[in-house]
């Protein structure tokens, strides 16, 4: 449990330093990071800092894939957590 834990907190930095980098370069017409790596470190469990750090810095909260997409993943994850955890406590 324990790693699951400090897992969840590194890909979430993670997701905020990719998501700072990305908009830092987007200012400076620097190459940009992927639509498609950002939304997969949402997936791999970076959602909530990913999402909090797009709007705190205002980026890319005009695009749907984003505004939509990540709560959508992270809500998916979350339900998908309930539902493991729900088995778990049951089969035990």
């Amino acid at each position: 449990m324990i790693f699951l834990v400090i897992y969840l907190i590194l890909i979430n930095l993670v997701a905020l330093v990719i998501t700072v980098h990305d908009k830092r370069a987007a200012v400076h017409h620097r190459r940009r990071v992927p639509e498609r790596t950002l939304m997969l470190i949402s997936a791999l469990g970076g959602a909530p800092l990913m999402y909090l750090t797009m709007h705190i810095i205002r980026h890319k909260t005009r695009k749907p894939l984003f505004m939509i997409g990540i709560p959508l993943v992270f809500l998916l994850e979350l339900a998908a957590g309930f539902a493991v955890a729900h088995y778990v406590l049951h089969v035990i």
